[in-house]
């Protein structure tokens, strides 16, 4: 069966109906969240959320709708330029004048009216050409010609970028992405296992060499170790999520995101909506969540071809990943990260982003059926 002459079916109804309930959901946690910062800083509303309203849920929207009705299988044709470009735009973040640097990372364009996060997009530009490249070469990518080595050298181009700036979290959310599409494209164990106990050496090196990170694994291990230091941001988490109890506070009834909770619209906004909606509004959102990660995996094993196939296991794993990781930190069953919520944290880059990746498995899903071909 030639997928070109596929008729598109309807899109993923329900797969359409969480992406909206997530916007919606994440736009009303993060307004909540944003009372904690206009308390501290004295900044409006207006100022704090008009990159997440136009860029985010209004530019996401429009990348939404653009993505979801551009046929999948035409990114082939354009793949490498559009990765070649995101690297360039992430590579641009250390040119004078036009790069920013907070908290010690430079990881920001700065255009004037508005800062953006060239990287959000660089994640879409490499699932997009690993799924290009890994589609053409699976039928031999059991040779470590055609598989590993391509693999390492396109993975290891990102890192450097990434770690430079640095942002090693964006980098394992990057890397994990990749092998989860390497395994789906036919690699043997023997080289994911290679490349996992390689990824372990290459962080026991980064933590060694950033103080920062290996503070982050010593207070993930040792929580009681620094709770007015590395520990601090942890242990308030923790505070907000239980005094949430079962019901929560209610909505914008959080404290902890007045004076304790370090970034409370950033990576801790988890932790302020745990407060406010309590443990059963966690299990639902977490439930949202997972039901969206699991719908989009049906449209890839639904998919007509490999490539459509990889292509939404990347975009849907990186999403996932980063949100658990995100959620984990929270509540201390992983190491902070830093990374934030999908949907709901602030930055209007990463909303826009999510939404044209998600706009492009729709897509995949309008020429889904239940034969596979390769």
């Amino acid at each position: 069966m030639n997928p070109k002459k596929l008729k598109p079916k309807p899109i993923d109804g329900l797969m359409l109906t969480l992406i909206i309930f997530m916007v919606a959901v994440g736009f009303l946690i993060f307004s909540s969240a944003s009372l904690g910062l206009m308390a501290r800083s004295g900044a409006t509303f207006g100022s704090v959320a008009f990159s997440q309203f136009v860029f985010g849920v209004l530019g996401g929207g429009i990348a939404f709708f653009i993505m979801s009705n551009i046929y999948y299988r035409n990114w082939r044709k354009y793949a490498f330029y559009f990765f070649l470009l995101s690297l360039l735009a992430t590579v641009a973040v250390f040119i004078p004048k036009i790069g920013m640097t907070h908290a010690g990372a430079t990881r920001w364009l700065d255009l004037g009216i508005v800062t953006i996060q060239p990287s959000e997009f660089l994640k879409l530009g490499f699932v997009i050409y690993l799924a290009t490249w890994l589609s053409g070469v699976h039928d031999k990518i059991e040779h470590w010609r055609y598989g590993l080595l391509p693999f390492v050298a396109i993975t290891g181009l990102v890192g450097i970028i990434m770690l430079a700036q640095p942002d090693t979290d964006t980098f394992m959310i990057i890397a994990f992405s990749g092998m989860a599409m390497y395994l789906a494209a036919g690699a043997p164990w023997r080289h994911i296992l290679l490349l996992l106990l390689s990824g372990v050496v290459l962080l026991v090196v980064i933590a060694f060499t950033r103080p920062y990170i290996m503070d982050r694994f010593t207070n993930f291990l040792h929580p009681d170790s620094d709770l007015l230091g590395s520990g601090y941001q942890l242990q308030q988490s923790l505070i907000a999520v239980g005094s949430g109890g079962i019901t929560g506070r209610g909505f914008g009834q959080s404290i902890q995101k007045f004076e304790y909770l370090p970034e409370p619209i950033g990576d801790s906004v988890f932790a302020v909506y745990a407060e406010e909606f309590g443990f059963i509004g966690t299990i639902l959102i977490i439930l949202a969540f997972v039901f969206l990660t699991l719908r989009g995996y049906k449209t890839a094993t639904e998919s007509t071809d490999i490539f459509g196939t990889l292509l939404v296991i990347g975009l849907m794993t990186m999403i996932i990943a980063q949100a658990f990781l995100n959620i984990g930190a929270m509540i201390g069953v992983a190491p902070l990260s830093g990374l934030p919520l999908p949907f709901v944290s602030h930055g209007g880059t990463a909303l826009m982003a999510t939404l044209a990746s998600l706009g492009i498995v729709l897509n995949v899903s309008k020429y889904r059926t239940f034969r596979k071909v390769a």
